[in-house]
């Protein structure tokens, strides 16, 4: 079942543009991704007719749009809201930020089909439900081990509109992390290339002739005497274990990272410990200043404390 149909009426000014750009202007509630799918379907009629999203439209052609229901039945393999434990630091009626914990899978994927932070957000936000795509709200990542601060859309504009954000680099993102090694530099910026690893596919690599660009910078903050460090990070780009892979290849693996070399013979880590802390950014939705962070979760913080205590540097 749909909804009653919305007609528009060209304007001098959209004469000659496509239909699919026409309608991404009058319906900014809704992705490039799912008009398409409509005007393909049937749903997008100019002057009672159907054609195709190129369409160039002319002065006063009606466009009638017909969306389905925002409770209409879903296709097999839906994504199921479900009580998922997560914090809340900041919630408005366009955006949330969240604090994830360590172990919380971010979005269904193979072995992991439910109990993720998605199914979280869909069961404290209902009107994520009709949101278009596989990761509804979601415009950014974290692995699985690594804790910390992260941003969901509540509305498909907002969607839009931090993605494009992150995708400019308009959203700054902090770390801290706790490394295995202490490079010999107080600070310094890694400009490597990352891509799929050429034997262990579960792993990314430095890959200089094929990967993509990938810029890390890091700070250390802390020094100890078994050689680990405790080190604020920002990156420039956003690619599958950035961070882990950057900071691996100069010899200073994230402590607890199995995957890349962060075990320690003096000090135990049951995950790898980096954490997204901080997450500033200008407002999509009236422009004002925003800055939240997220304290280090608390094995992260035992970790650290345990080095100040035991190994901290006269």
């Amino acid at each position: 079942m749909a909804d009653a149909a919305r007609l528009f009426r060209v304007t001098p000014q959209d004469v000659g543009r496509r239909l699919d750009h026409y309608l991404v202007r009058c319906q900014p509630e809704q992705s490039r991704s799912s008009l398409d799918r409509l005007i393909r379907s049937g749903a997008v009629l100019v002057n009672g007719g159907a054609v195709k999203p190129g369409c160039k439209l002319r002065a006063g052609d009606s466009v009638a749009v017909t969306l389905p229901v925002p409770d209409a039945p879903t296709a097999e393999g839906k994504i199921e809201p479900q009580p998922v434990d997560f914090h809340i630091i900041h919630e408005d009626e366009h955006l949330a930020v969240i604090s994830k914990p360590p172990g919380l899978v971010v979005h269904p994927a193979a072995g992991h089909a439910d109990g993720t932070l998605v199914n979280g957000l869909l069961h404290r936000y209902s009107e994520l439900e009709i949101l278009d795509g596989e990761r509804p709200g979601l415009v950014h990542r974290l692995d699985k081990d690594t804790s910390g601060i992260m941003l969901a859309a509540r509305t498909e504009a907002m969607h839009r509109l931090l993605s494009a954000a992150f995708k400019e680099r308009q959203i700054r993102k902090t770390y801290h992390a706790l490394l295995v090694r202490s490079p010999a530099a107080d600070a310094g910026r890694i400009d490597a290339p990352i891509g799929r690893h050429p034997v262990n596919r579960q792993k990314m690599a430095v890959r200089q002739r094929d990967g993509r660009p990938a810029v890390t910078n890091w700070r250390i903050l802390e020094r100890f005497r078994n050689g680990c460090c405790f080190a604020e990070i920002a990156i420039e780009t956003g690619r599958t274990h950035q961070i882990r892979v950057h900071l691996s290849s100069i010899g200073a693996p994230v402590l607890g990272d199995s995957l890349y070399g962060g075990k320690s013979q003096t000090v135990q880590a049951e995950r790898q410990l980096l954490h997204a802390s901080e997450l500033a950014f200008m407002h999509p939705a009236d422009g004002h200043a925003c800055r939240f962070t997220a304290s280090l979760w608390p094995d992260m913080q035992a970790v650290l404390d345990l080095l100040r205590e035991q190994f901290r540097l006269a």
